[in-house]
């Protein structure tokens, strides 16, 4: 995939880290997964008033629609210290048991990724999440021993993209499974308008809905789009993003009119003219377009089912008489 089109990815972007600020910092603050935060607004200050941990949280949807965001607001509406971590880092048991054993009362500990983590490491985290305690082997052969640790009281949020790929024993022993849906447009145009004000950005609010409604039903796609959107209206316009801006921005990303890049539609083109339209596995669809199959299933997929372009058989992924519509609809416009 060409350098351009990864700003439609919902993946975290070396350019990300650097404009932190653009996170909301409450749930005053943050727009969108109203029913998310109405209940645990209700579960934090339950938890608070009996001065207990939040019970333990899991994250889950696609990349990009604010999972770590939250986990940082819980931290702040809990009022207590916050720690992070992924899954990839945790190498090894003894990793995760000084995590572990290092954690202050109440503290939030949130571990990116958690789909990623070693299933002989996650075994650490039963004992941890259901008894507060750790068990440690001490020594090798047959003068080894086994000694418990009590762990203050603290709450687990994990994040993660895939959670059919977490192990039964784990999911369950999260008491507050929490799903983020994709964002309407309406919303994103919210965030998108808060972001240009955080930027020091002008912005029309019919700029702002255009780049949210081409934004893949994800903040963090839309606030990627805004701030390229910027770079073209500091050379074009002394940075007013007009409707001509974002058009040409969106255009020369090369994202079409319904948020979909190069690589949805060469996924799309390749499934309709190699393969009959579908059914295809996942695999040969990579191979097909060249990339890595997790990236097709986390990435492109959930954005193309969502919005019915194509649809998941047992016996492989299909194009929907949507998804012919779209491209031919975009094949005609591009040879106008």
């Amino acid at each position: 995939m060409e350098n351009l089109t990864n700003v439609v990815s919902g993946d975290f972007l070396e350019e990300d880290k650097h404009e932190y600020s653009l996170r909301p910092q409450s749930f005053r603050e943050y727009v969108g997964q109203d029913e998310m935060k109405e209940n645990l607004s209700v579960f934090i200050a339950s938890a608070r008033k009996r001065k207990e941990p939040l019970d333990h949280v899991l994250l889950y949807g696609p990349p990009g629609l604010g999972k770590t965001t939250m986990a940082n607001i819980i931290a702040r509406e809990m009022a207590c210290a916050f720690r992070s971590t992924s899954g990839p880092v945790i190498e090894k048991q003894g990793d995760l048991a000084a995590i572990l054993t290092s954690l202050e009362p109440n503290q939030v500990l949130f571990i990116d990724e958690i789909h990623r983590m070693n299933r002989v490491i996650e075994e650490v985290l039963y004992s941890a999440m259901e008894d507060y305690s750790l068990d440690i082997m001490i020594g090798q052969g047959p003068s080894a021993r086994t000694i418990k640790l009590d762990l203050p009281r603290f709450t687990l949020i994990g994040a993660t993209t895939r959670s059919g790929l977490l192990s039964t024993p784990l999911r369950e022993r999260f008491g507050i499974p929490l799903h983020f849906d994709f964002y309407e447009p309406g919303e994103l145009k919210e965030i998108i308008v808060r972001s240009a004000g955080v930027l020091d950005v002008q912005i029309f609010d019919e700029s702002a809905l255009e780049i949210g409604r081409r934004s893949r039903g994800t903040p963090r796609i839309a606030n990627r789009l805004l701030k390229r959107a910027r770079d073209f209206a500091d050379m074009r316009t002394d940075g007013v993003i007009t409707m001509e801006i974002v058009d040409e921005t969106l255009s020369r990303l090369g994202i079409d009119d319904f948020g979909l890049d190069k690589l949805d539609r060469k996924l799309l083109q390749q499934i309709i003219e190699i393969h009959d339209g579908g059914p295809v596995g996942l695999n040969t669809i990579a191979a097909t377009v060249s990339e890595e199959g997790d990236t097709i299933e986390e990435v492109v997929e959930p954005f193309l089912l969502k919005s019915g372009m194509i649809r998941r058989t047992p016996r492989g992924r299909v194009v929907t008489e949507k998804g012919y519509q779209h491209m031919k609809n975009y094949e005609s416009h591009a040879a106008s």
